[in-house]
């Protein structure tokens, strides 16, 4: 970024901030490490100063300065880290410099909401720039008399301290700063005001409130926190150098993190695409309000929009979690919501469970409240994984799915036994009307004949992920097994997934997913082909279950679902078997309903089963 000419009257370096925004409290530390003041004053009234003072110099713990006014109105100031106003009084702390709060103190303030051009063009166009673009624009801007106090109060301390001082330092807010400007060029005199106010209070903000009244992303400003130091360091050495901070950049690690949290929880992983679709709509849903860089609400709903609840959840749970908690903070600890702060608020539900859209006729018993865990990890303690078992509604809707599957195959082979041929006298299985009207210019007329279908679909294939990881890392689906079907109804099945007894969110129930399956029936016939040195030509574990289904199918068609056919060579076995392999791309079918069937629970017992319903 070229060096910016920067707002100056004589001795005075003018830094104009919107609160709580982080490329202006970026720029309050570029200017500082420019500029090297020897006195930095800011837009704090001077009455509150000794809790401002303590409030400052206990953060990054978050504070909020309360008091009451006349009319009995509570007032809250929010200390927050990427305030640019509170970044100045830090940095003249940490400095050991004169500190000077120089706004006023007044009564019953009118709660203005203005609009303000998007912050993030800082980082293109820079500071000075957006600042002078601002006055601008909003030059005959119409000020209130609160302001006009309060601005001739703040320009009257700011002529004392140009003789007092050589180099100071100014933070107020942008709306304020032409009028500021334009009264430093005569003579100010101090309007009479308050001196003195009891009753101030200096609180610890509530961990669940950081998460709704930050004004800026939570995951952001703690981001910035561990940051402001090098930032300093690094603009000392080279005042042209780009904010390292960037909010695109945090958005897409928090983007990011909360995938992996969201494939830790959900056993789920954001694909690629949808990572694609979740920055186009992001981008756009931003475009449309009119700004550049999406905000935190606008990120949790395009997360909701491109994956799914779960993941929107995650991205909500992680963007919203300040790092620096204190769990008995020596202070007060105060609750506040977004409607106290007269906070523009929007509302988001997350459905991330099956709701009942209709009222039952009968009365529902009410649920006995589940155990929980005493101690972290408890339950992972206690699992065995010596009597496995799987759970019965999973088992049907697999075993459905894959009646689903047959008759789709044989669709499809229908449709390709199946021949279209002029019509000469007789009409056979009926007209082809597409080939009829592609060829009406010749004035013939087409029939169809389904030719009969030899044998059904008896093996399914599912592959969701071929799991071969690269030299020296670990398989993802290590777990391998061979289960029999419990009854006449059920299938005999064999898959690879992730490891039972990892993820527990139940006593003796484990949550995992699969990698891939194969069922095959009738049941009862199948031996562990995982240990079978019958098929250990073959080269990976979905190779491995296309043979075993080949092997155990008594029917005369396997259908195989995967993203990419299967080799010749699996194809050559089957043809020695007097089989048929019918591939189909596993893009036809529904990716809710894959996603639904992937993730699967492991009991350890056929006693969980009496209450794995109220976990599950």
């Amino acid at each position: 970024m070229a060096q910016e000419s920067g707002i100056f009257h004589d001795n005075i370096c003018f830094v104009p901030v919107i609160h709580g925004r982080l490329e202006l409290a970026q720029a309050v530390i570029r200017w500082f490490a420019r500029w090297q003041p020897d006195a930095v004053a800011v837009e704090f009234p001077s009455t509150l100063r000794g809790p401002l003072l303590r409030g400052l110099k206990r953060l990054p713990l978050l504070s909020v300065i309360l008091y009451a006014e006349k009319d009995g109105t509570h007032v809250y100031l929010p200390l927050e880290p990427t305030d640019g106003v509170v970044e100045a009084s830090r940095l003249a702390l940490e400095h050991e410099l004169p500190l000077h709060f120089i706004d006023r103190d007044l009564e019953g303030m009118v709660q203005v909401k203005e609009l303000f051009p998007d912050t993030y063009a800082i980082n293109r166009i820079g500071h000075t720039a957006y600042c002078q673009a601002y006055a601008a624009e909003y030059a005959h801007r119409h000020s209130s008399r609160q302001d006009l106090l309060r601005e001739a109060n703040m320009a009257y301390h700011l002529q004392k301290l140009m003789k007092e001082y050589q180099r100071v330092l100014f933070v107020c807010g942008i709306s304020h700063y032409p009028s500021i400007l334009a009264k430093l060029s005569s003579p100010q005199a101090q309007p009479i005001g308050r001196q003195h106010r009891d009753g101030v209070t200096l609180a610890h903000l509530d961990e669940r409130s950081s998460r709704e009244i930050m004004s800026e992303i939570p995951f952001i400003a703690g981001a910035y926190e561990r940051e402001r130091q090098d930032l300093f360091a690094l603009w000392r050495e080279n005042l042209e150098a780009a904010p390292p901070l960037d909010r695109l950049a945090q958005h897409e690690i928090l983007l990011q993190e909360a995938a992996a949290q969201h494939l830790k929880n959900s056993q789920e992983e954001v694909t690629p695409k949808e990572f694609a679709v979740l920055r186009r709509f992001a981008r756009n849903y931003a475009l449309v309000q009119g700004f550049l860089a999406p905000d935190f609400y606008q990120l949790v709903v395009a997360a909701r929009g491109a994956v799914d609840d779960n993941y929107s959840y995650e991205v909500w749970d992680l963007g919203s979690k300040y790092p620096w908690q204190e769990e008995s903070p020596a202070l007060p600890t105060i609750e506040l919501r977004g409607e106290d702060l007269f906070l523009n608020q929007k509302k988001i539900r997350f459905h991330r469970s099956f709701r009942t859209t209709r009222r039952r006729l009968v009365p529902v018993p009410v649920k006995k409240k589940r155990l929980q865990e005493h101690q972290p990890g408890e339950w992972k303690r206690q699992w065995e994984g010596h009597m496995i078992c799987s759970y019965p509604p999973e088992d049907i809707v697999v075993e459905g799915w894959g009646h689903y599957v047959k008759k789709k195959a044989g669709q499809i082979l229908a449709a390709e036994n199946s021949r279209t041929v002029l019509f000469t006298s007789s009409l056979l299985d009926g007209i082809d009307l597409r080939e009829t009207i592609r060829n009406w210019h010749e004035g013939k007329l087409y029939v169809k004949e389904n030719r009969p279908l030899q044998g059904k679909v008896g093996s399914v294939v599912l592959i969701f992920d071929e799991d071969q990881p690269k030299m020296g890392e670990p398989e993802r689906f290590p777990w391998r097994v061979t289960w029999l079907g419990e009854h006449e109804q059920e299938s005999d099945m064999a898959f690879y997934a992730t490891p039972s007894g990892n993820n527990l969110i139940g006593p003796g129930i484990s949550r995992c997913q699969y990698g891939g399956f194969m069922l095959t029936y009738p049941p009862m016939r199948v031996y562990d082909i995982w240990h079978d040195p019958f098929f250990e030509v073959a080269r990976t574990k979905p190779e491995r279950l296309l043979l075993a289904a080949i092997d155990y199918c008594e029917e005369s068609q396997i259908a195989y679902i995967a993203a990419k056919p299967p080799r010749s060579w699996c194809n050559s076995v089957a043809s020695r078997y007097r089989k048929k392999i019918i591939y189909l791309p596993i893009g036809m079918f529904s990716p809710v309903f894959l996603k639904k069937i992937r993730n699967f629970h492991v009991l350890d017992g056929h006693h969980v089963r009496t209450y794995a319903g109220e976990y599950i």
